[in-house]
């Protein structure tokens, strides 16, 4: 067996930018994996995947031309079927022998062995190694079947005749062993050594690969073209911060438009443009937003202090050519961007002419959704959530201080009229053309009408957290708002019955729930969720919300969420179990005790004390009836119930009065030193004794000492 290095290219018209470096990995991966499960290829031979624009290709290290032969134990039937009495083959195991290419002569190499009751007869036989071009075919037929393609394409061969489905029309199929090319056939294709470089800049009509190995070499040095997606890619981030470093500017800093672009282009060359700066009048999301969506350009920001961040009137291209004299392309950029910019301002100039308290009747047009109204009504329905919301805030056990001159009243107001205007951007031109900027431009037309800074802000940041990573509500309002318009959206759709269901989310439910998480915790609000949910449901009219288990399921996905959100925090599932089995409320002090938990899984008394409270819990769940709580010292008999008695005496108000001060660590760790009393207590003390006072009294000891260790967190639940 010679093993060589493998390569497998499909050259094919100009694939879907935005997948295809999901096409690229595919299929090289389902390839490679298919290579390595018929022998032809190690587990960890190295794979190279190559995407460009018109290519989807794969490079596979020390492929061999035959697969080694492998022993297979093959059953063959029951040995009650396949031999006499006497030992002799029956006419059944005869004509299964005969259909493997054997006789009567194998019997005695025939092993028995159990086959669950019954026992069986198996046959080791030698099976041939697969072929380079046989194994390499079934993988190439497995990597084109499995690729996620987003829509496919139907087209005709050139015999006009026979029809092909694929991502789009492929015209070449390269398939080389080392230097040896490998029949193989796809998509009415037969494989050659034989593709095609840059669409433009290629030296060379036609590229013969000479080697598997001067592949991307050749595609380079002849054709024109990186090849990998991943090379390609970091040529472009080079030439973009070269060129921005020559302008003193930074390029903005987007990973999908990178990708993007990198799928556009065979080679990039970078080049710098410009507009004219009284377009940078108009809010630079807009600006940037149309550069990026519709241009594919990237704006160029300011790094002077001060200004940081700030959109200058520069931005770079991308070209897929490189001319020797570049004005040409340069200046036919900056003549297509300009009338993007220009619709811009237009839409900014008009819609500031119209104030957003003038757009709320329009609201009323706005269906929301079919059974749950327009966007008027649930604007009102998310002002009566933001009421409850400071309502609760001004009515919590724990203090929320709101600033001097944001007083709960003040407070109120602003939410009211925030939560009224909120909505009224997606009335705008604006926001029509560029659905992204929803929010964010209701916050520079409310500045622009001169409203309360706090109000605009709120307006601005109500969507937010947008995701994963965003930032939060920046004010008091803002942080109202945004809870207001994430419950009204999540109980609305779960009274309709509306659940995500697997990895279909269409509402963005999931993001809207950990949007209300990452604002309860971040913000540490001292609010009850499921108080929150009440709220909510209680401003929907009477038999709008027709599911009848909304608010169980909702407490349930927000429980799913919360859980999830925490473990990808790296916290363990111990930990977080021993955590949420509490229900905490508020949300706020929860990663106060998962750290407390962590560091009391660390102590050397942890392991012990966990094993014990479940023990306790085990027996306490076993009483009928309410538990006793009052522990008679004058039943105390055993030295042991003694002890632990004394040693709760001693321990608890240490740890309650850490509890108190929200320190749950040193709260944890002040039960370090029950250990020993607990430990004596069960290897000396019969909890069940046959008078019925002393046993009242033992359990009223461990109800006591089960309500000591689990005020942070429920620790059975981190028992081995």
């Amino acid at each position: 067996m010679t093993a060589q290095n493998l390569l497998v290219e499909l050259f094919v018209e100009e694939l879907p930018p935005k997948a295809l470096k999901k096409l690229g990995e595919a299929f090289a991966g389902v390839l490679a994996a298919s290579l390595k499960a018929q022998g032809l290829a190690a587990g960890d031979a190295a794979v190279r995947p190559f995407a460009s624009p018109r290519r989807l290709a794969v490079s596979v290290a020390a492929v061999a031309d035959k697969a080694a032969d492998r022993s297979v134990l093959q059953k063959l039937m029951p040995v009650s079927v396949a031999l006499t009495a006497d030992g002799q083959a029956t006419p059944a195991l005869l004509k299964k022998l005969a259909s493997l290419g054997a006789d009567a002569s194998v019997l005695p190499q025939l092993q028995r062995a159990p086959d669950g009751k019954a026992e069986a007869l198996f046959m080791d036989s030698l099976v041939p190694g697969v072929s380079l071009a046989e194994g390499l075919q079934k993988a190439l037929d497995e990597a084109i079947a499995k690729l996620p393609i987003p829509k496919v394409m139907a087209y005709q061969l050139a015999d006009g005749w026979t029809d092909v489905k694929f991502v789009r029309p492929a015209h070449r199929l390269v398939a080389l062993h080392g230097a040896d090319l490998i029949a193989v056939q796809a998509l009415g294709l037969t494989s050659g050594r034989s593709t095609l470089g840059h669409r433009f800049e290629s030296s060379m009509p036609v590229i013969e690969i000479a080697h598997a190995d001067q592949y991307a070499e050749q595609l380079l040095s002849q054709g024109g073209v990186i090849a990998s997606f991943d090379d390609r890619r970091a040529e472009l981030l080079r030439q973009l911060a070269e060129a921005a470093a020559r302008e003193g500017l930074t390029p903005i800093d987007d990973e999908a438009l990178v990708d993007e672009v990198t799928a556009l282009v065979e080679r990039p060359n970078v080049l710098v443009c410009q507009f004219e700066p009284e377009f940078l009048a108009v809010p630079q999301e807009c600006l940037i937003l149309t550069m990026k969506a519709n241009q594919k350009y990237f704006p160029l920001l300011d790094t002077r202090p001060g200004k940081e961040g700030k959109l200058t009137h520069k931005f770079l291209i991308v070209s897929n050519i490189r001319p020797a004299d570049a004005s040409a392309v340069i200046q036919g950029n900056e003549r297509v961007v300009r009338p993007r910019l220009a619709d811009a301002k237009f839409f900014f100039d008009q819609d500031r002419k119209k104030t957003l308290a003038s757009r709320v009747p329009g609201l009323a047009r706005v269906v929301y959704h079919g059974k749950l109204g327009t966007q008027g009504e649930r604007a009102e329905r998310v002002q009566a959530i933001g009421h409850a919301i400071v309502h609760q805030l001004s009515m919590a056990t724990l203090p929320y201080t709101v600033d001097d001159e944001d007083h709960f009243k003040v407070l109120d107001s602003k939410v009211k009229e925030a939560a009224l205007l909120a909505k009224t951007d997606l009335l705008t031109d604006m926001v029509g053309e560029f659905p992204e900027l929803q929010g964010i431009m209701g916050g520079y037309y409310a500045r622009h009408e001169g409203l309360r800074d706090g109000v605009a802000i709120a307006i601005e940041d109500h969507y937010k957290p947008r995701f994963a990573g965003d930032a939060l509500p920046r004010n008091h309002t803002g942080t109202v708002l945004a809870l207001a318009d994430k419950l009204e959206t999540l109980v609305g759709l779960f009274g309709i019955g509306q659940l995500p269901t697997g990895d279909k989310d269409p509402f963005a439910l999931r993001r809207h729930a950990l949007g209300v998480i990452r604002i309860l915790i971040e913000k540490n609000l001292p609010l009850s969720l499921p108080d929150l949910v009440d709220a909510a449901l209680a401003v929907f009219p009477e038999g709008m919300l027709g599911h009848a288990t909304a608010r169980a399921d909702l407490l349930s996905f927000f429980d799913d969420r919360l859980t999830g959100q925490l473990r990808e925090q790296g916290y363990s599932a111990q930990e977080v179990d021993a955590v949420i089995a509490l229900r905490p409320s508020p949300w706020g002090d929860i990663p106060k005790r998962l750290t407390a938990v962590r560091a009391f899984a660390a102590l050397p008394e942890a392991a012990s004390l966990a094993a014990a409270n479940k023990r306790v819990s085990n027996i306490l769940k076993k009483i009928e009836g309410a538990l006793p709580t009052e522990v008679q010292t004058a039943l105390l008999v055993e030295p042991a119930e003694q002890a632990l008695a004394a040693a709760l005496a001693q321990v608890q108000p240490v740890a309650d009065q850490r509890f108190e001060l929200h320190d749950y660590t040193g709260s944890l760790s002040a039960l370090a030193a029950l250990k020993a009393s607990v430990d004596a207590f069960f290897d000396g003390v019969m909890v069940n004794a046959d008078d019925a006072a002393l046993r009242a009294n033992r359990q009223a000891l461990l109800n006591q000492l089960h309500q000591a260790m689990n005020r942070v967190a429920d620790l059975s639940r981190l028992a081995a």
